[in-house]
């Protein structure tokens, strides 16, 4: 806005002259685009006209406007994960402050949720489904692009967060949050994203260690600013058995998760876009069940008891497992289910059907004759697959649980959640890729976060995730062919309680804090980051 001082009484032509130079210095200052050097004069033949209607002993100083603000081209805005693409432009960019508030979009009601949140969170005022006013955020569903991609565009002091579903939108969010948390505002242009990866996410065995459903709450949050979105639950160990159960309450430890709980726990994930994943690990690690169920217990033919296995050659084993598998499918309303399948105890011998003979008969009686052990527990797998499918999940299960070789093959439609290379027969990762398998990257190597560090474990550092995992790197430190990188569906970073007395929860959330942020960009966006790891680490102090 320009300004001027004009002294005296005009009258006249005087008046006229006046006015026209106002006029003149207007149009040239408003098309300059910085504003500077935009001094005018009065036209020609009015320099008299106006000094005639002045007081005879001072002549009229010239109008002097005051320059336009002007802004160098805006600069990405700060954030973790990084955002994909960033369209400068020049403007002061937005900050939250009045009368700013958030607003959703019409045909857009679903993002209230998302809107509340956001207001909450920048402290300016929800006015729900209102055309948006000065400096307003408006949240808007629409576009054609990935799911979970968003526009955020900064513009004449209002920000538009538009996305094709809502999970799209509420990342927008999360940039427009970090950003002003970061350096106080939201700079101007347009912010393009979409996360590399469609899993990306958190494991925690709450099994072997028991953590409250507040400290489960708060790993969600932590998940929802960083982009994450999928949160293993492995709940049923050799050591415990965390959730409440209608099914088997004798199955049940007494530090659990009441069902109750757990819906909370769902509610809040769901309303921050997170997938909550069970898991049900078998034939392995039942331990709990089998405290219970004795008579279950694998035994092998000197009648010796394997620890966590059950005997999968006995019906009731199958039918107590596909109890709990129903029980919790209901309960848990996201699209898979981990049934496990690692480590199972009559695979770890010399000779399986000489030690387990049970078993080896009940695979040739199912099988066919050429069939063994690994066939028993390679159709095991896919049995359990098979109810939790028909539960309408899909199922995950670890890679050494599908062999080589058998007659049975682990069905094809089962996710391989890859964690290891160490297991007897260990199959490198580019085989299950070559079968056409979808696999998603758990690397025991940069992923694992051990509890106490046995077995060689050393706590993952976010430096090391960081500067040199990717997705690719699936087993130890040696990447796959970069041409099955759409098979690989992304990430989880597994906290287990092997020693389960070795850190308190606290420590365990202090400790998988950088190791999350530096997977959150590695998932996100599969480029070479641009910052070094300090001011990755720096930026993460900032912003979150």
């Amino acid at each position: 806005m320009m300004r001027y001082s004009i002294r005296g009484p005009h009258k006249g032509p005087a008046l006229l002259a006046t006015a026209v130079a106002l006029a003149t210095v207007a149009a040239c200052s408003g098309g300059s685009p910085s504003g500077s050097d935009t001094s005018a004069a009065a036209p020609s033949g009015t320099t008299s006209g106006t000094s005639a209607s002045v007081a005879p002993t001072s002549a009229p100083p010239s109008p002097t406007p005051t320059p336009t603000r002007t802004y160098p081209l805006s600069t990405a805005p700060r954030t973790v994960p990084a955002v994909r693409d960033h369209e400068a432009a020049r403007g002061p960019g937005w900050k939250p402050a009045a009368p700013a508030g958030v607003v959703v979009a019409a045909n857009s009601a679903g993002l209230a949720d998302e809107g509340r949140l956001l207001a909450g969170e920048l402290g300016i005022p929800y006015r729900g489904t209102v055309a948006a006013g000065p400096g307003d955020v408006e949240l808007a569903l629409g576009g054609t692009g990935a799911r979970e991609s968003y526009t955020l565009t900064v513009r004449d002091n209002r920000v538009r967060i538009t996305g094709p579903d809502e999970a799209g939108v509420f990342y927008g969010t999360r940039t427009l949050k970090q950003s002003v948390k970061g350096t106080g505002a939201m700079p101007e242009g347009v912010v393009t994203d979409a996360p590399a990866k469609p899993q990306r996410g958190l494991n925690v065995d709450i099994a072997r260690k028991y953590f409250t459903a507040g400290w489960i709450e708060d790993r969600l949050r932590e998940m929802a600013d960083l982009k994450l979105n999928q949160f293993g639950l492995h709940f049923s160990d050799d050591q415990g058995f965390r959730i409440a159960s209608d099914s088997h309450p004798e199955i049940v430890s007494a530090q659990h998760l009441s069902k109750a709980e757990v819906r909370r726990i769902l509610a809040l994930a769901q309303s921050l876009h997170i997938t909550v994943v069970p898991e049900i690990d078998s034939p392995g690690h039942l331990g709990a069940v089998l405290r219970a169920h004795p008579d279950l217990q694998l035994r092998n033919v000197q009648g010796v008891p394997r620890q966590g296995a059950i005997d999968i050659s006995k019906p009731a084993s199958a039918q107590i497992v596909d109890d709990l598998l129903r029980e919790y499918s209901a309960l848990f309303p996201g699209g898979w289910f981990h049934v496990g399948a690692d480590e199972y105890q009559a695979l770890t011998v010399r000779s399986p059907s000489a030690s387990y003979p049970q078993l080896a008969t009940a695979a040739r009686q199912k099988y066919g004759p050429q069939a063994g052990v690994q066939d028993l527990a390679e159709g095991w797998l896919n049995d359990r697959a098979a109810v939790v499918r028909a539960a309408g999940k899909t199922a995950k299960a670890w890679n050494d649980g599908f062999f080589r070789g058998g007659v049975v093959t682990a069905d094809q439609r089962i996710e391989v959640e890859y964690w290891t290379g160490k297991e007897i027969g260990a199959r490198p990762p580019a085989e299950y890729l070559a079968e056409g398998r979808k696999v998603v990257n758990l690397n025991d190597e940069y992923l694992y976060y051990v509890l106490g560090e046995p077995n060689q474990f050393t706590y993952p550092t976010g430096r090391r995730i960081y500067e040199q995992w990717t997705p690719l790197v699936l087993r130890g430190t040696t990447p796959v062919a970069a041409r099955y990188a759409p098979q690989i569906l992304g990430a989880r970073l597994a906290v287990w309680c092997d020693l389960s007395a070795a850190q308190t929860p606290a420590q365990v959330a202090n400790g998988i804090r950088m190791p999350l942020t530096a997977l959150a960009q590695k998932v996100w966006d599969a480029r070479t980051p641009t910052l070094t790891w300090d001011q990755f680490r720096t930026l993460a102090t900032q912003v979150r």
